[in-house]
Parts: structure tokens; sequence; C-alpha cells
């Protein structure tokens, strides 16, 4: 699996919203997404609600908001991702100060990156 970050962007109301793909290339079809998800409970079922950020500078660490019945606002229902295919996925979190301008992006079982906030 490879993931690829398209952008980290600050949206209008204080937020940041993290988009990319998630691409399988290997030969057979993938379906250990569950650490994805993270070890809160969440009705979110299989997703990326796993994912943090953390702000090394603000020495803060962001989580994924959830919507008001618990369920995050990020991509869902990655259960199977077949081979050679490719899954668009997002991930909104409360927006880090204005002078943070980068963070370091966490999701299970993928090597830490850091990235740069756009707006």
């Amino acid at each position: 699996m490879t993931l690829a970050i398209n952008s980290a962007a600050r949206d209008a109301g204080g937020f940041l919203t993290v988009s990319g793909e998630l691409k399988n290339t290997g030969s057979q079809a993938f379906a250990s997404t569950a650490a994805w998800r993270g070890n809160e409970l969440n009705s979110s079922g299989a997703s990326v609600a796993g994912v943090t950020l953390i702000d090394k500078a603000g020495k803060k660490r962001y989580y994924v908001l959830r919507d008001t019945e618990g369920r995050c606002l990020c991509t869902t229902g990655l259960t199977v991702i077949e081979a050679g295919q490719t899954v668009p996925f997002f991930a909104q979190f409360p927006a880090p100060p204005t002078s943070t301008t980068e963070v370091e992006f966490n999701l299970p079982t993928f090597a830490s990156a850091t990235i740069k906030i756009s707006g």
C-alpha cells in the first residue's frame, strides 16, 4: 500500500482538511485496514479515523473530528482495496494556529510524514 497526501488546506470555520490517495500496488486485495481506524471506540467502522496530526512546535496532537453521532469526518468504508485500486481519502481536523505551517501526519501502519499546510 502507498499513501500520497495531495493537500492539507485550512477551511472556512477553523478546520483543516487533509486529502490524498491510498493505492494498492500489490497483486492481491488488501484487507488489513482495521489499524487505520485507530484505538478509539467509534461508529465510523472501517475508516481512516486513526489518523492524527502533530504540531511539534505547538506541542499538540490533533484527532479527526466527529459528528454528533460519533462518526469521523473522514473517509469510511475502507474494508478491501483491490490490487491496483486507488482510493481517495480525506480527514478533517480542528485547524492548528495560523502560525503553524506544517504538521506531522500519522496513519497507523504507514511511516510518519511532515506535511505543509496551505491557506
